[in-house]
């Protein structure tokens, strides 16, 4: 085998350093230059094999399969001593022809060939790097993989890691979802921009850990416990089979480390890693442009804080595999983002694939076609939605019409259209225990034993049925325990009478100092169970303490009360500091730990009626607008008369839709109407262009961005705009009105807003000459009050 395998051994030299790329405006060391060096040339060895003449691809496999001729276990083509070859039919050592070594190959497809041919490189580098490695365990890996790549060859297999390694992924939830979680756990508070700055961040911690060089398991005893360095041992043997070495062995599948490793990797090699990617980046900081440096130096370091707390914390949520994430506008950007990336990107294949289509049909026919219509900028739908959303004028009702509404829905003949479309949902969850209440069938009554006062027998009996119902419906829980609690001075009960019988409670006790409630019990007797009192037992709980100006309850579920606690607005997210509460509540083991903040605005034992109420008023609404709007016009016939323009208002029709014409800015006593002269239009334009273009802070944006000194800045940025394209779209009078103009001159300082950091010189000049845009617009009567 020696003499066949070749190639030099800094191929497979792996880098101590951290891969990063240059995405993130990171540079590389000289050790990481190799690096991507030796892929390069593995890569080009690939594709110099594979460009080999048919033969010579047999001749290259023959050193690697086995012979074909009868009781021959040759498992290689190897020539004999000073033969050079001639044709296939020169002898091996094993006496037979090298035709026996590749007449098995002859039936196989090119694509198969070409496939076993990257495995006789793969091979060959795996050789090499087993011959060089000094580390013994990392030797046997190499080895390990040498003789399955060897194997698979010799088979026509595709190589498998054995189940020895286990597969992945190895643990959940994993890395990559643990950072997501921690962003939208940490930061949701945060500015949209502030935000995004943290996902970037994020973004870049992924992208290092993937590309990550880990230290040996030998290197990390000193720091670990033995325990903990026996789990890195096992992790590093996995991450190196799964990970490293596919990354330059196409071979074998390749992994992202941060998508199949959890939480034993990280906080084994985060302490390490972390200094490491900080080094690196101080190192580097005088290569990165400005806002890049102000933003890995300034907040990188607290992202990794906020990290490190939620990796060594005992209970961070951001490993909960049942991680929910708070509802969140950040994200809901993020995600409605992507969807524009992929319509705009479905739009542009469409709109290359319809051009493409004109040019054909259209060789002959100069209109069918023109540049100027490929120049029109589509605007984000985003963007489109935000500037309605400001200009739009919304009316209340009036008492008078909201009284009229709910008089007619609450007519018991009343159907919201002749074909009933929005027919009325069943009842909400507790209003059948509302009407018994009102009924007095049913009521409530907050109870609790008391040393320095007296306690009436009612009260006594009160609590030790609930004692029972309590002990019935948590049958782990022992008798003492309950009874403990129910009769502490301290805990206070709400309970639920019927026909002077307890049959359900909330057992709970108040830290006004901190400012939130425990509930300890909460249980409804078994025959009374799906009636809706449990949901409007949490409901007079919570009106209780927001009369006491509490707003925070906590409370530890087991697996069968989750979904009870879930549906009264509690949630696993704690939003509570930790300090708050710990030492306060009791533990409990088994248990999920809960939290529910009450809105001191809403009265919850009305809350479904009320919100039931509005649904029925938006029906009748949408309803009512649709009897308006649901008229035939006549066609419009001004255009057959030779008319060519007429406004939008005298559409039959439109103005019944609710449309009102968008407010104007006037100029001497007069509306600007956007209809009005292009050429006229342009030269007032181009006043204000020229003001801005010669204005001291419009330096960055003369031109577009160069994408050679700033490589990621249309990865971020998909609709760029700057004043040298707004000056050629002037001269080519593509502002037919005002309002084009205004669009493209706010896109300059929006990008700018969204690329830099508020702390940049850049970001600077877009405020200073965003106010000078805005002031020479309102000069001329051009800008909206």
């Amino acid at each position: 085998m020696s003499d066949q395998a070749s190639g030099p051994a800094e191929v497979v030299q792996q880098s101590a350093q951290p891969q990063t790329s240059n995405n993130n405006n990171i540079g590389n060391k000289p050790e990481q230059a190799s690096y991507q060096t030796n892929l390069e040339i593995i890569q080009q060895r690939k594709r110099a094999v594979l460009a080999l003449p048919y033969n010579k691809k047999l001749i290259k496999l023959a050193i690697y399969s086995k012979c074909q001729a009868e009781n021959c276990n040759c498992t290689g083509w190897k020539k004999t001593e000073n033969i050079t070859i001639s044709s296939f039919n020169d002898p091996c050592r094993c006496e037979h022809s090298l035709e026996c070594h590749v007449s098995h190959l002859r039936n196989q497809s090119e694509h198969e060939l070409n496939r076993l041919l990257k495995m006789v490189v793969d091979v060959e580098n795996m050789y090499t790097a087993m011959k060089n490695k000094v580390n013994p365990d990392t030797k046997k890996v190499y080895n390990y993989l040498f003789s399955l790549l060897r194997k698979c060859i010799l088979t026509l297999d595709t190589p498998v890691i054995d189940t020895l390694f286990s597969q992945p992924p190895f643990e959940k939830p994993s890395i990559y979802k643990a950072v997501t979680n921690l962003v939208v756990f940490k930061f949701a508070h945060l500015t949209q921009q502030e935000w995004n700055t943290m996902y970037e961040l994020a973004k870049i911690f992924l992208h290092c850990l993937n590309t990550w060089d880990f230290p040996l398991p030998s290197s990390q005893r000193h720091v670990l416990s033995r325990d903990e360095a026996s789990l890195y041992e096992e992790s590093y043997t996995r991450w190196f089979v799964f990970c490293h070495v596919p990354a330059f062995c196409d071979s074998l599948r390749h992994y992202d480390t941060t998508m199949v490793f959890g939480k034993t990797l990280l906080k084994a090699v985060f302490k390490h890693i972390r200094k490491q990617i900080m080094d690196q980046f101080y190192q580097e900081r005088d290569r990165m442009p400005l806002e890049r440096r102000v933003m890995i130096l300034t907040h990188f370091p607290a992202f990794l804080n906020a990290l490190d707390t939620e990796i060594y914390a005992p209970n961070s949520p951001i490993w909960d595999p049942d991680f929910k994430p708070p509802p969140s506008i950040h994200l809901q950007n993020l995600i409605e983002l992507n969807k524009l990336k992929k319509a705009a990107a479905a739009a542009a294949a469409m709109k290359r694939s319809m051009s493409e289509a004109q040019k054909l049909s259209s060789s002959g026919n100069k209109d069918s076609f023109t540049d100027k219509s490929s120049k029109v900028p589509e605007t984000p739908v985003r963007e489109k939605r935000r500037r309605l959303a400001q200009e739009d004028q919304f009316e209340d009702l009036t008492p008078e019409n909201l009284a009229e509404i709910i008089a007619t829905i609450d007519d018991p003949k009343y159907m919201t259209g002749p074909d009933m479309v929005f027919a009325e949902e069943a009842l909400a969850r507790d209003e059948a225990a509302k009407l018994e209440e009102k009924k007095k069938i049913i009521e409530f009554h907050v109870v609790g034993n008391s040393l320095t006062e007296p306690v009436t027998k009612q009260t006594m009996l009160w609590l030790i049925g609930l004692q029972n119902v309590i002990s019935h419906q948590l049958p782990k829980m022992p008798k003492e325990y309950i009874t403990q609690f129910l009769f502490d001075p301290k805990h206070r009960t709400l309970a639920l009478i019927k026909d002077n019988q307890p049959i359900g409670a909330i057992c709970f006790r108040t830290f006004p100092t901190q400012g939130f409630t425990e509930i300890v019990f909460c249980a409804v007797a078994t025959d009374e169970q799906v009636k809706g009192y449990g949901t409007h037992l949490m409901n007079h709980l919570k009106d209780f303490h927001i009369g006491k100006n509490i707003y925070h309850f906590l409370t530890f579920a087991d697996e069968f009360a989750i979904g009870y606690f879930e549906k009264q607005g509690f949630s696993k997210e704690i939003k509570l500091s930790r300090g708050i509460y710990q030492g306060y509540i009791k533990d409990y083991q088994g248990a999920t730990l809960m939290h529910c903040e009450l809105n001191p605005k809403i009265i919850y034992t009305q809350f479904t009626s009320i919100v039931m109420k509005q649904k029925k008023i938006i029906k009748h609404l949408i309803y009512q607008q649709q009897r308006k709007v649901s008229k035939v016009h006549q066609g419009l016939t001004f255009f057959k008369e030779g008319v060519r323009n007429i406004p939008i208002e005298s559409i039959p029709g439109i103005q019944e839709t609710g449309w009102r014409p968008a407010a104007r800015a006037t100029r001497g006593g007069q509306q600007l109407e956007e209809s009005q002269d292009v050429d006229t239009l342009a030269v007032m334009l181009k006043g204000v262009l020229q003001a801005v273009k010669n204005h001291e802070a419009a330096w960055p944006f003369k031109s577009p961005v160069d994408k050679n000194v700033v490589p990621d800045y249309y990865d971020h940025i998909k609709y760029p705009m700057d004043l040298k394209t707004m000056t050629e779209r002037l001269k080519a009078r593509y502002y037919v009105s005002r309002r084009l103009f205004v669009a493209d001159m706010m896109r300059i300082f929006t990008n700018c807003k969204i690329y830099n950091s508020p702390e940049t010189e850049y970001y600077q000049c877009a405020v200073h000459l965003q106010q000078y845009f805005q002031t020479k617009m309102k000069e001329l009567g051009l800008w909206d009050k």
